[in-house]
């Protein structure tokens, strides 16, 4: 066995982490073409491996996961989140997702989709024709509506920018809580740890808020809050009341709250850029929209016929992966293909990497969705936009539907074009949103929208 993969050498202490820091996507993504499938690198005093296999990815994933523990980013991202699915490990873990599990169960997800549906149908009532949109705050304004009224039962459309703009501060400031020595760092009286202490505190008494007002109520809403508040969890001896307390519910909350709206809104905004400056695959997703819903508004029964607009997010995500990249920190040597990593390395897995590599996507930097549904032989983890093993995300069938959904609901009235001369770069912080946002001016398609209480009844699209 080969004692190590290719090294990419650094400065002395720091490695390549200026390299990284500035583009880290495009970086990773000139390591894989240079260095082939496997390479060796250091950020800080950090060893990392960077890896581009499919099949070594399912390795580290799913068949020999258990060799693996959290990265040094989930370890870090406790600051902000806590004991929640994404942070927590073990035996705690696996008791969260089972807890959290149902609410994401198939008889679940046929009331979401009509609440994702009434909530945008709404939403695309406040724009106006040539007006300029920054899609990126559009679609974070809408998921956040979304996962609100569906996890949670709550309204927070009055809030929204406030939270919006907490989120993205806590977004810009978090990637200072990555770098070395941030465990110091965060201790002294900085101004940017106090602008990320207050997005936090502030992000935290609106979930606390909602907790509470649910306690005060003691009603049983059904949905993912609820579930929380009234958890059981069975220990082979049982039904045994774990009785949550309310930062352990906070923690799975704000999870939820952060992950189930910013993720999708992300890679929503990229779609409609992405149709943007393609339009030959956008008038085939508009037609497809129209043919199948015939001027009614989207059900959970038409997702199996909305196939290309399907394909639209599934090419969104893999040309802008929200979560574009992965990592496990290894518990002892490790072997992977001819090469030996010694324990505490970190393997770095980029789905922005993979996702664009020409062996598993000819053509790969163009937008296609006919790409999709995945030929047979493509290798499953070449696409892994929402990672994979006991990890995966809880909440993968639940942002298919909303990406679907979302879409055709705001195709139905309207379709944006990209604002001459706006600069478009990718921001990789905890998910890949765009640098200078994503200014967009809308055109109107139709001159009359079908209020919700209407969506039932089919009506002629005009012409």
């Amino acid at each position: 066995m080969i004692a190590g993969p290719p090294l990419r050498k650094g400065l002395p202490l720091i490695g390549l982490l200026p390299q990284f820091r500035k583009n880290p996507p495009a970086f990773l993504q000139s390591l894989a073409r240079d260095h082939g499938d496997l390479v060796h690198f250091r950020l800080g005093r950090q060893h990392v491996y960077l890896v581009s296999n499919p099949e070594w990815i399912k390795d580290i994933l799913v068949t020999h996961q258990t060799n693996f523990t959290k990265s040094r980013f989930l370890e870090r991202a406790k600051v902000l989140l806590g004991e929640g699915l994404l942070t927590s490990e073990g035996e705690f873990h696996h008791r969260q997702r089972r807890l959290v599990q149902p609410a994401f169960h198939r008889d679940r997800l046929l009331g979401y989709a009509s609440a994702m549906v009434e909530t945008t149908a709404r939403a695309r009532e406040i724009w106006h024709d040539s007006a300029e949109l920054d899609m990126s705050r559009e679609m974070m304004r809408l998921t956040l509506g979304v996962v609100a009224k569906t996890l949670f039962s709550a309204d927070v459309t009055s809030e929204a920018d406030d939270i919006g703009a907490a989120l993205t501060q806590v977004m810009v400031l978090f990637d200072m809580v990555l770098m070395p020595f941030s465990e110091w760092i965060e201790k002294l009286p900085l101004p940017s740890i106090r602008r990320f202490e207050k997005a936090r505190d502030f992000l935290d008494q609106t979930i606390y808020g909602i907790i509470a007002e649910r306690r005060a109520s003691n009603e049983d809403k059904g949905d993912l809050l609820s579930m929380l508040l009234l958890a059981q969890d069975e220990d082979g001896n049982g039904l045994t009341n774990v009785s949550m307390s309310d930062k352990q519910i906070r923690d799975e909350a704000l999870t939820l709250f952060l992950a189930g709206h910013e993720t999708t809104a992300n890679a929503l905004m990229w779609a409609w850029y992405l149709l943007s400056e393609n339009p030959s695959a956008a008038e085939k997703f508009y037609d497809e929209v129209d043919r199948v819903l015939q001027g009614r508004l989207p059900t959970f029964d038409d997702l199996a016929q909305l196939k290309y607009t399907e394909g639209v997010f599934a090419e969104a995500m893999r040309l802008y992966p929200p979560a574009w990249v992965i990592g496990r920190r290894v518990k002892t040597e490790y072997a992977i293909g001819p090469y030996s990593v010694p324990p505490r390395s970190i393997f770095m897995m980029s789905p922005y990497v993979v996702h664009r590599d020409p062996r598993w996507f000819p053509d790969p930097d163009r937008f296609l969705p006919d790409r999709w549904p995945a030929p047979p032989d493509r290798p499953k983890f070449s696409y892994f936009p929402f990672g994979g093993g006991t990890r995966v995300c809880i909440g993968e069938r639940f942002a298919w539907m909303e990406g679907v959904l979302l879409l055709s609901t705001v195709a139905q009235r309207w379709r944006f074009k990209l604002v001459p001369g706006h600069p478009v770069a990718t921001d990789a912080l905890i998910t890949l949103r765009a640098k200078h946002g994503m200014k967009m001016v809308a055109e109107a398609r139709y001159p009359r929208v079908m209020s919700p209480s209407e969506s039932t009844q089919a009506h002629p699209i005009p012409a």
